[in-house]
């Protein structure tokens, strides 16, 4: 792979998206959220009535839903079947069922599918859980953004209304075990990535950090 992908790994309220965002921004770059990509498809099979406790049944209707996704990183965008669910998928519903959806092997198989497309040539941020070891395993530069469990809870509290830090933090160790235990593509660093802890890290100073290593690695 010799165009600049930057793949952004790491559990939920680790900085990933605000970060990415950011280095594509400072460099000119397009942005993929892989994980509103499975919120997408969660939110359809939602809507559909599939049963998310059968994994067979997802998997029956993994290539049902027509999917879009902005690829810039000022516009966040997902479309499904023509509809406009970019508020939608972040809601809790959403949320709490994601990691069941995301686990199907061939709900990740189409999806890994259509990210690969979507990087093309390169020239991308990516983000996920998945992106340097599995969809993007060649990419020059890889970053594992972590950080305290208090204060992922506290900026997902931050993010969301009607929620404690408490909730938070009991329902992102819920979703990280499931991420890190599935047996298709589970959360895992990557060997060659660089482990970013963002605790005690402003937004400017991770920016910042990534960029540095883009220049070190390319």
């Amino acid at each position: 792979m010799t165009a600049l992908v930057i793949a952004m790994d790491g559990p939920s309220g680790s900085g990933k998206s605000s970060a990415s965002r950011g280095v594509a921004r400072a460099l000119g770059l397009r942005y993929l959220d892989t994980g509103a990509m499975y919120r997408a498809i969660t939110w359809w099979m939602l809507r559909h009535g599939v049963d998310l406790a059968d994994p067979a049944a997802i998997a029956v209707r993994a290539g049902d839903p027509v999917l879009s996704i902005a690829t810039s990183p000022d516009s966040s965008s997902v479309t499904v079947d023509g509809t406009d669910v970019t508020a939608e998928i972040r809601t809790a519903e959403v949320t709490g069922a994601v990691s069941a959806v995301s686990a199907v092997p061939e709900v990740r198989g189409r999806l890994v599918a259509e990210q690969r497309a979507l990087i093309g040539s390169g020239e991308i941020v990516v983000e996920g859980r998945d992106i340097g070891t599995v969809v993007a395993p060649g990419a020059p530069v890889k970053v594992y953004l972590t950080a305290s469990p208090e204060a992922r809870a506290r900026r997902r509290t931050a993010e969301l209304s009607g929620t404690t830090v408490e909730a938070q933090r009991e329902a992102m160790a819920r979703r990280d075990t499931l991420d890190s235990t599935r047996k298709a593509d589970p959360l895992v660093m990557a060997a060659d990535a660089v482990e970013l802890d963002t605790t005690e890290l402003t937004l400017d100073e991770v920016i910042a950090e990534v960029l540095r290593l883009v220049k070190e690695r390319t």
